[in-house]
């Protein structure tokens, strides 16, 4: 069975067609072609813009020379009414200073100590569809959400989502993904900025989100001055000071990274692991192959990631056919040549992992479901050249390291207690602020007796 896809359009592409078309999916708005060629040029009346799915691209624009090809702020414009001057979208020595301090909350001995947030977060949700198995048809979508971000509010300020201000966060969050269905339109389009206005709905659920997480801040500057503050992300990054200048993040600047990590950590583990259910509910070879070493191994203890390998290869799988983040925009900040052609400065860079990881000339059954090829040659050097869920680079997400403790944690847990089966209808990848099934991800859920 292939997992579904959206169809794409043949023959060349048309910046108005995208204008037409973004609001439902933009994915379908692409030309098939992505899926072969290492990159394609398009001019518009308002853009000048390359896809890059070559390889050795790929690695110049994110490895190489990140600081040429910074973010697009074309793109950063669609989320800063939420995100401000985050990390996720800043450039230059305002991200330097962002990420002196963010990193070394994620370093080594960090996850370890996360770890038991990541269990309770995962058993609370174990618990909270068992109401749910009884074989009729739910959408997984929003119940991967509440786990994920419960996930988050744990981790972040060791506090459950049950916390008043922690579940009207979430719900803010939900409105916001309602509100604004397509994020990077301006940034793949490059229109200018009439085009790209933001609508009364998105700028007011994102200052609802600002003003939420401005309170979780508030508690907690009060805590570490009381110094009654728990060991958590959350203190770790407002009490570390840039090494270089001495500067702790002031109140809107950890207001705009809390809500980057809300955005990072739970809407794209949100979508990674309702794709991961899905797919393993369309396979139920799969599943019980899965189910089976989660019964077998799984523990209140950090070592169990370790003895999870096909709950891991499954997530990676699921992060290659549906990457919570499809696509993303570079700028060049100089005039360069990419593969013989002239890219002007300002030429906007499109770096797509929704089609670099089904690239046919890179992946062996680039959209078949196969969570064993990572064990295989093509699968290790794809893995290495052509697999960037995360990004890549000195702009990875410093939390993907987390991501992948969480999402194969939370996986075997739901799947050692629940089988699923896939819903009536296949869900249809859309992009919205991460990559989202247009109507839900339908499944049918059972609980699991003695083993069974």
């Amino acid at each position: 069975m292939i997992p579904p896809k959206p169809r794409s359009r043949q023959g060349r592409s048309s910046v108005w067609r995208f204008i037409r078309d973004f609001r439902s999916d933009i994915l379908s708005a692409q030309s098939e072609r992505l899926y072969s060629a290492w990159m394609a040029e398009f001019r518009g009346p308002f853009i000048h813009s390359f896809t890059c799915n070559d390889p050795k691209l790929v690695d110049l624009i994110l490895k190489q020379r990140p600081m040429d090809f910074p973010k697009s702020p074309r793109m950063a414009a669609g989320l800063q009414p939420l995100l401000g001057n985050s990390s996720f979208i800043s450039n230059g020595e305002t991200w330097l200073h962002q990420r002196r301090i963010i990193d070394p909350a994620f370093e080594g001995g960090r996850l370890r100590e996360a770890f038991p947030a990541m269990w309770d977060a995962a058993q609370s949700g174990v618990n909270r569809l068992a109401a749910l198995a009884d074989g009729s048809e739910h959408d997984i979508e929003p119940l991967t959400s509440h786990i994920a971000a419960d996930v988050i509010f744990r981790t972040l300020f060791s506090i459950p989502i049950e916390d008043q201000i922690a579940g009207q966060v979430f719900e803010a969050f939900r409105e916001h993904q309602d509100a604004q269905p397509m994020v990077n339109l301006g940034g793949l389009l490059a229109l200018p900025r009439w085009a790209r206005l933001h609508n009364r709905r998105v700028r007011s659920s994102a200052r609802r989100i600002r003003d939420l997480i401005r309170a979780l801040v508030d508690r907690r500057s009060q805590q570490i001055r009381g110094g009654e503050a728990p060991p958590d992300l959350a203190t770790k990054i407002m009490t570390t000071a840039d090494p270089q200048t001495g500067a702790l993040f002031s109140q809107r600047e950890m207001i705009d990274e809390v809500a980057t990590f809300f955005l990072a950590g739970h809407e794209t583990g949100a979508s990674a692991l309702a794709w991961a259910l899905y797919l393993l509910a369309a396979h139920p070879d799969w599943q019980e192959r899965v189910a089976r070493e989660a019964r077998d191994n799984l523990a209140p203890d950090f070592a169990v990631i370790k003895a999870l390998p096909l709950a891991r290869a499954t997530f990676r799988e699921a992060l290659r056919l549906y990457p919570p983040v499809a696509m993303t925009v570079r700028q060049c900040a100089h005039a360069e040549t990419l593969r013989d052609r002239k890219a002007p400065r300002g030429a906007q860079l499109v770096l797509s992992p929704w089609h670099l990881h089904r690239h046919q000339r890179l992946w062996d059954n680039p959209d078949g479901f196969d969570p064993g090829r990572w064990d295989s040659e093509n699968g290790k050097t794809c893995m290495r050249q052509a697999f960037i869920p995360f990004s890549a680079g000195a702009r990875a997400c410093p939390g993907a390291g987390f991501a992948m403790i969480e999402g194969p944690l939370i996986l075997a847990a739901l799947l050692a207690s629940y089988r699923l089966e896939p819903g009536a209808a296949p869900p249809v990848p859309i992009m919205r602020l991460t990559l989202r099934s247009q109507n839900g991800i339908g499944l049918r859920l059972w609980k699991r007796w003695m083993g069974i």
